[in-house]
């Protein structure tokens, strides 16, 4: 699908409640399959990512009902070692946290099975779960470091091992393969990544902590008792409400309110980029959902500066990336960001990807192997013909722009956002 995107004079005004957060979606579904009985999910996110856990979770015997039209799932669980072998390899699609949070499952559970997705799927190393889970003693073998993965039944050991790049993904991906195994698990990580497994485990009565302060990370058990069912409603994903809160401080005027979004401080680095920019954000009505910290962000449009992201801040902001670019290419002044490379392997390079497209939008990009830096003048010239490559994040980003340059912009393959935001052009009025 082809979208052009027109610079919009109207302001950003009213609320909107986003969907279910894609992250505890993805972490929900997988967790309910692994407890022992019916657990019930409410406002679930209906993605094209979330389909792809759900697809796969049934293809291993796991009964899932699911009201698309309500947000509602509900999953009959199997336990930790229930799963039925699949007749043929589980297709992960796109989507990465489907393929490692899976994989850490799987040789929890010791089910023979292969472990695919797509060619995008395949380009992406997997050799940081590979050598931890190898380490634990699962039999897990690849023949290039990629998708596919077989696996093979083999009893699990604990160990403790430290990640050379803060993932969230590979985090879980380790603590759920610890679950079985016969001694506890310790990951220990170089900066704080999202913490939505352990808050989530430790609901359902797994023995799970976060590592003490300065350290990084958590240890996990092995699950003596079946773990609990879940019974909850999903917050807002933060994630998603990045688009609109730079659509709400670059469109002049805007006066906008997300509802009951999930402010896990593991991923507020948006906020306080933006903040830092100058950005006008205000939390309201904080409170708990789903043993997660939530609130509703009321937004105010406001002229932006450059400013330097690195270090800590870069993984609690890591996915809003995209839409941050815009919102420093909008602003007046340099923004530098390095000790980014992780961006180089997600959905895409979006450090590459992004940068290619700002320029042909006549956005002064220079670009790092760990970053970028952008020298902004208040204005994006557009008038360009762009492809979002396979990438939500990029395509949402791109009419981003569109929204405020000069010229029209057009995206090519503008469906992909489908992945994670159905709603986005309507929210918008990309539609109208």
């Amino acid at each position: 699908m082809t979208q052009t995107i027109r610079r919009r004079i109207a302001p950003l005004l009213g609320s909107y409640r986003p969907e279910g957060d894609k992250s505890l979606s993805h972490r929900a579904l997988l967790f309910a399959a692994l407890a022992e009985g019916q657990s019930t999910i409410r406002r679930f996110l209906v993605g094209g990512v979330t389909q792809a856990m759900l697809r796969c979770l049934r293809a291993l015997g796991v009964p899932c009902e699911l009201d698309a039209q309500a947000h509602i799932l509900r999953v009959q669980g199997v336990g930790l070692h229930g799963f039925t072998p699949p007749a043929e390899p589980l297709n992960c699609g796109n989507s990465a946290t489907t393929f490692r949070l899976l994989a850490g499952a799987l040789a929890g559970a010791g089910t023979p099975c292969v472990l695919d997705g797509s060619a995008g799927l395949r380009r992406r190393p997997m050799d940081r779960i590979l050598e931890p889970l190898r380490l634990m003693g699962a039999h897990v073998s690849s023949d290039t470091g990629r998708a596919p993965l077989r696996f093979a039944p083999a009893p699990l050991h604990g160990i403790s091992y430290t990640l050379p790049i803060a993932s969230a993904q590979v985090k879980s991906c380790l603590l759920l393969a610890g679950l079985s195994a016969d001694a506890p698990t310790a990951i220990l990580e170089p900066g704080p990544s999202r913490d939505h497994t352990e808050r989530m485990l430790a609901a359902m009565g797994a023995a799970i902590r976060p590592l003490e302060a300065p350290a990084h990370g958590a240890v996990v058990l092995p699950q003596t008792n079946p773990l609990r069912p879940l019974d909850l409603e999903l917050p807002g994903d933060i994630s998603s409400a990045a688009f609109l809160i730079v659509a709400a401080t670059l469109l002049p005027g805007s006066d906008f309110t997300l509802l009951r979004v999930g402010v896990n401080p593991t991923r507020t680095g948006i906020l306080d980029a933006l903040r830092a920019m100058g950005a006008d954000i205000q939390l309201l009505n904080e409170t708990t959902l789903a043993g997660e910290p939530v609130a509703d962000l009321r937004v105010r449009a406001a002229h932006l500066s450059g400013t330097v992201i690195q270090g800590d801040l870069v993984v609690r902001m890591i996915d809003e990336f995209p839409a941050f670019m815009i919102a420093a290419a909008a602003a007046r002044g340099e923004t530098l960001v390095r000790d980014a490379a992780e961006l180089r392997t997600k959905e895409s390079d979006r450090i590459a990807g992004m940068a290619s497209a700002l320029r042909a939008l006549g956005v002064d990009i220079e670009e790092y192997p760990d970053g970028f830096r952008i020298r902004g003048t208040g204005v994006i010239p557009g008038g360009a013909a762009l492809g979002a490559g396979g990438d939500h994040r990029v395509a949402m980003s791109l009419a981003l722009a569109g929204l405020i340059a000069e010229q029209p912009i057009t995206v090519e393959g503008f469906d992909i956002l489908n992945e994670s935001f159905p709603d986005f052009p309507s929210v918008l009025g990309l539609n109208a």
